[in-house]
Formats: structure tokens, sequence, C-alpha cells
């Protein structure tokens, strides 16, 4: 089996310095150290140790969105409701798992009004991010809606984004995905049956 190299070692190091330091308490010598990299690979292969820290996050993130893409393709034939919640039962079943990501991300986010090191690559890990979602959507709508994709990948980045935040704060009164669905399910049909 062959040796992962100098710059995926560094990001191993990264995730794991994540994991159990955090984004704000990791330092440069603790990236090398967890990487068993020398510290001067961090800027020769990332630039900067927020960069390389960055990097890592980006890469739990775009596993997360896939899992959750995942999860909404799984129940084959289903409605575009029913992909849905199937992605967002995942979700709010795997924060526990993430949480060392999760954390990372809210401290990374926090930095990026002040390191453009930080602001560029969370930046363009939305976009990649909302444009999967939103090929997620376009597949499950099928051609001919009138609904814009990428507006609702936008939503439900916000839905993801704002259950993280509020999972991280207070676990318990996170609702499940099943308590959400059964709730959304209930107000949706009211909406309609007034509509009627």
């Amino acid at each position: 089996m062959a040796q992962p190299s100098n710059r995926e070692q560094l990001l191993e190091g990264a995730v794991e310095c994540l994991r159990t330091k955090g984004y704000a308490r990791t330092t440069a010598r603790d990236l090398a150290a967890a990487s068993g990299a020398n510290l001067a690979s961090i800027g020769y292969h990332f630039g900067s140790k927020d960069r390389l820290l960055t990097e890592a996050i980006i890469r739990s993130g775009w596993e997360w969105t896939e899992r959750l893409t995942d999860a909404a393709r799984a129940p084959g034939g289903a409605a575009p409701l029913e992909q849905m919640g199937a992605s967002w039962i995942e979700m709010l079943s795997s924060f526990e798992a993430l949480r060392p990501a999760l954390v990372g991300f809210v401290e990374a986010a926090a930095q990026a009004a002040w390191s453009e090191d930080v602001r560029v690559p969370l930046a363009e890990h939305y976009a990649r991010v909302r444009e999967g979602v939103a090929d997620a959507v376009r597949a499950s709508l099928g051609d001919g809606s009138a609904a814009s994709p990428e507006i609702i990948a936008s939503f439900l980045i916000a839905v993801c984004d704002g259950f993280m935040l509020q999972w991280l704060l207070d676990p318990s009164a996170t609702p499940t995905g099943e308590e959400l669905l059964a709730s959304l399910g209930a107000a949706l049909t009211q909406a309609l049956d007034a509509g009627s």
C-alpha cells in the first residue's frame, strides 16, 4: 500500500487537530506533530496554517454533503419531499459523529471576516456545495419545473446550517429528523386544507 503524500498527511493531521483541539487552538506545531511532517511543509503545501485547517474543514464538509445527497437519492422513486425528508433525517442524526468538523467550521467561519485565506476557500466551497445540491434538486424535480434548483439549494443549505448551530448550542432542544418531518407534514397538510 502506498504511503500517503506529505500533503495528504498534513490534511489527515489537520482533521485530527480539529477533532482534538479545535480550529482556534490548533497551532502550526500541533499540525506538524499530528501529521509527522515538518513545519515548513505547511507553508509549502498550503501557504498558511489557516489555509490547511480550512482545507480540512472543506474536505469534511464535502463528505457530509455527499452523505446527505446520497441519503436523499436512497429512496428510489420517492417523491421530492420524501427525498428531502430522507436527507434531513440523515443530517440531524449525523451531528454527533461530525461534531469536531462542525465546531471547526463555525470557528473558521468566524475567522473569515478577518482572513482571506479562510473566507475565499469557504466561499468557493459553498459555491460547489450549492451547485451539487442544486444538481440533486434538479434530478429530483425533473425537467420542466418552474422552481429554481439554485434557490432551493440555498434554502436547504441554510436549513442545514441553522440546525447545525442549534444542535451545537443545545442538542436536547434540536428535533430528530422524524420529529421534523412529522411536524412539517402536519403543518403542510393544515396549510393545504386551509387553502382549499
